[in-house]
């Protein structure tokens, strides 16, 4: 028996549904474009703070421990927010890692015992480039008159500031 071949993931195929909210096509398209690459980055942010939570070494293990896990935590609500927005835009959501990787800027970590210091500096790096690039997509979504993405971004994008002080309060 033939397994059938599983869709391939593109732009159009993406789109799922028709709607009328008063977002023509080309605009959901864009919002989608730029949702899915912010999906992407957050999945490799949790991966890489669950990383650094299970191989974290030093003297501050159990406060950093602690940090990180309620790091990865925020980070799984946003996740499962940012793929519902791009649900909420008539399209499907990227689902595997293989996506993922594909659409992130930020790179992955292997698995290796890190110091506090360490992951703080990488972790802090990575939310300071979720911010930059999320900084851009709430202007081009703002622009494009999508209200409603840009709104949601800007909320993410002040979630990622936070993080990334309180990263960088560790270091002082």
């Amino acid at each position: 028996m033939k397994k059938k071949a599983a869709p391939k993931a593109t732009a159009s195929a993406r789109t799922t549904e028709t709607l009328d909210i008063g977002l023509d096509a080309k605009v959901r398209a864009s919002s989608v474009k730029a949702l899915s690459g912010i999906l992407a980055n957050q999945h490799v942010l949790y991966i890489k703070t669950r990383n650094f939570h299970w191989n974290l070494t030093g003297h501050r293990f159990h406060t950093l421990h602690a940090f990180f896990e309620a790091q990865y935590d925020a980070l799984a609500l946003a996740i499962d927010k940012t793929a519902e927005r791009i649900r909420m835009l008539g399209s499907s959501s990227p689902g595997s890692m293989k996506e993922f990787l594909a659409l992130a800027s930020l790179k992955e970590c292997s698995g290796a015992l890190i110091g506090g210091d360490e992951a703080i500096v990488a972790l802090r790096d990575d939310h300071e480039a979720a911010a930059r690039e999320l900084r851009k997509a709430v202007d081009a979504t703002d622009e494009a008159g999508d209200a409603g993405t840009a709104d949601f971004l800007t909320e993410l994008l002040q979630n990622h500031e936070q993080a990334a002080w309180m990263l960088r309060s560790f270091l002082e």
